[in-house]
Order: C-alpha cells, then structure tokens, then sequence
C-alpha cells in the first residue's frame, strides 16, 4: 500500500508562459477599462517562499506570482488580489472588481478550472 503525503494528491499543472501572459493581457485590458491602474506581471517573485508579491514603483506596481507547482486557479488569484491591492481597493468595490476581472478571463482558451 503506497501512502501519499497531505498536500500532495492535489491535481497541479505545469502553467505555461504563454498561458500566463495572455491571461495578464485580458486582466489589463479589463483594467484598464475600470480606470483602474493596470499593474506590470512578472514571474516568479524576487522574495523566496512568497507565492505573491506587489511592488510599488515609480513606474507603476509589478505583481509577481509563483507558477511553478500550482494549479491556474491559484495563479490567477494571485493575479486578480494583485490588481486589488495595487489600486487600494477595499469592501464592496474590491468585490465587484474581482468579479469583473475573473469574468474578463472566463472564456474560451483560458479557463481557471484547471
């Protein structure tokens, strides 16, 4: 009898590049229409361990999520809380954007259930 350690029966994909970056091109064109700030995307995140981090430069902010070992819907959590906290939103209006920018990528091509 084979013994799986906790954590380890979760379905996890190898998030490719390209999946990644069409997906950051939907969230900033849905964004930027909400006249929010769109925030730049990078992978992985300087700091070791960090899943997310959000960076405040003179440029504009950068959100840099893990891939490697994850599934896409964790990805794009990270994602879509990046653009929240970049843009300082909160309560109710926070809500609503998440709901938006989690619709702007639900179509064909880029599900989140993965």
């Amino acid at each position: 009898m084979s013994v799986t350690p906790v954590g380890l029966n979760r379905r996890v994909e190898r998030v490719p590049t390209v999946r990644f970056a069409t997906v950051a091109r939907r969230l900033g064109a849905a964004t930027r229409a909400a006249g929010l700030t769109v925030p730049a995307f990078r992978t992985p995140p300087r700091r070791p361990g960090a899943p997310r981090t959000i960076r405040r430069l003179p440029g504009g902010p950068v959100v840099a999520v893990v891939l490697r070992d994850r599934v896409f819907a964790e990805v794009l959590a990270d994602m879509v809380e990046g653009i929240v906290i970049a843009n300082r939103l909160e309560g109710a209006a926070a809500g609503r954007i998440r709901t938006m920018l989690l619709d702007a990528v639900a179509s064909p091509g880029v599900s989140a259930a993965a």
